[in-house]
Order: C-alpha cells, then sequence, then structure tokens
C-alpha cells in the first residue's frame, strides 16, 4: 500500500555506502523506520530533507508485516532552519526528540502526541525564549500527554512553604508522601504550577537561580523514567548539558 502523511524525522543511520535508515514519527502510522535508498547520491530528490527534526509530507510504501518501509518521496511541510542555524536550539530540538522518540513504541500511532511535536518544532524555531527554559515545559507536556501528568495540591497558605515532588504518584505537594520524593524550591514549584495551570508564556519570564533549572530538568526525567520502561539517558544531551550549566 502507498502511504501519504505528514512526518516528523527523529533519527537517520548510514545503511550502506548510499542508503540511510530514518525513523520517522508519522501521522498515519506512528514510530516507523524506512529506508532511503540512494539518499547520499548528489542528486537524490531526498537529499538534504530526511534530516533530524525536518517536518516533511512524505510518501512511502507501506507493509505492516515489514519492520523497514521504503520512502519514495518528501517535501518539507514547513521549513524550519533555525533548529539548526541557533546552536542553543538545535540542542533543544535534539534532546526534545531523543526523548519523545523514547516514549513511543514502534508504530504507535498518537495523534495528540504528534501534533504536540510538530507545533512545539514550528514554537521552538520562531521563539525568543532562551530554550533550556522551554525544556521543563516540554516535560511536563509531555508526560501529560501520555497519562502521566503530574497532580497539585492546592497553594498552601503560609509563605515559602517546603514542597516536593513526589516521583511514585507525581503529586506535588507540602508532603513527602512517596520512597522517591525530591524538594523543590520556590522558583521550581512556580514553574510547575504555571505550566500546569496556565499554560502560558508567563512561565519563561521565572528566573532562576544557578542550578535550579539544570536540577529541575533532572527530575522530571527521574520521574519520566520512573514511569515509563526503556528510557534510557539522552546522547545528544552533551550538547543540552553545556547549555544548562550555562
Amino acid at each position: 500500500m502507498i502511504a501519504h502523511t505528514s512526518a516528523i524525522v527523529f533519527k537517520k543511520v548510514d545503511y550502506s555506502e548510499s542508503s540511510k535508515i530514518v525513523t520517522l514519527f508519522t501521522h498515519e502510522h506512528g514510530k516507523i523506520a524506512v529506508i532511503a535508498r540512494g539518499v547520499k547520491k548528489p542528486k537524490s530528490k531526498l537529499s538534504g530533507l530526511l534530516e533530524v527534526g525536518n517536518l516533511l509530507d512524505v510518501v512511502y510504501y507501506y507493509k505492516a508485516s515489514r519492520s523497514v518501509q521504503t520512502i519514495t518521496e518528501a517535501t518539507y511541510l514547513e521549513k524550519t532552519m533555525n533548529l539548526r542555524l541557533d546552536f542553543e536550539k538545535m540542542g533543544a530540538m535534539m534532546s526534545a526528540l531523543e526523548l519523545i522518540n523514547q516514549l513511543l513504541h514502534e508504530n504507535e500511532v498518537n495523534h495528540p502526541l504528534f501534533s504536540f511535536t510538530q507545533k512545539f518544532l514550528i514554537w521552538l524555531n520562531d521563539t525568543d525564549i532562551p530554550p533550556p527554559r522551554i525544556f521543563p515545559y516540554l516535560q511536563i507536556r509531555l508526560a501529560g500527554l501520555m497519562g502521566l501528568g503530574l497532580q497539585l495540591e492546592p497553594p498552601p497558605a503560609e509563605e515559602n512553604p517546603t514542597l516536593f515532588l513526589n516521583i511514585d504518584s507525581g503529586l506535588v505537594s507540602t508532603q513527602n508522601v512517596s520512597s522517591h520524593a525530591y524538594r523543590l524550591t520556590q522558583n521550581q514549584y512556580h514553574y510547575i504550577a504555571l505550566t500546569l495551570q496556565s499554560k502560558n508564556s508567563a512561565v519563561f519570564s521565572i528566573s532562576f537561580e544557578n542550578g535550579e533549572l539544570k536540577e529541575l530538568v533532572e527530575y522530571l526525567d527521574r520521574y519520566l523514567k520512573f514511569h515509563v520502561e526503556g528510557i534510557k539517558s539522552r546522547r545528544s544531551d552533551a550538547i543540552f548539558e553545556q547549555m544548562l550549566n550555562g
């Protein structure tokens, strides 16, 4: 069967002297592997299109019994060139897609996650917000899309209370109620609360102290790893680590 759908490039690996195996997140068939024959040849019509993070309109031969499909055509659905020209945007994009790739099973169709990923990449391409500040927002939203959304207790009455992220339950509260709980700073708590309650750009105006942002990213990674089997440390975090330390 010939499939024609929108797709996001997750990763690519060399297959032969002229071909590559490319992992796509497609709207129609979820996460699939395709072979791009002859793509490394200068005159290939696919040359330059199958780059990580590209948003494409693709055509491929699909057979459910095959583990690797054959891609025949691709065109840009939307160009996101800033994700390649800006070092920080590229680092955030690579880490984001590696995380989303790990959250998905092969051939798992997830239209809400596909739509979110597509919109996120377009937004990241266009925004002036420093990419490191965006990443915890991405983690929290992804948890919600995977059915693992954090739960926020009503805000405490006292000023500057002690607050925890309980990894087992996903509860953000004044109580340490699980065997895996991390104490949050006020900035970290407000970031989580704003993301869960309003989902607007006000969250990115929070000014983190040294190490707070990196720590929040680590806590949220541990939360996702606890609840989703098979998530590993991201290879692309070498770049992202430099951004967080900066």
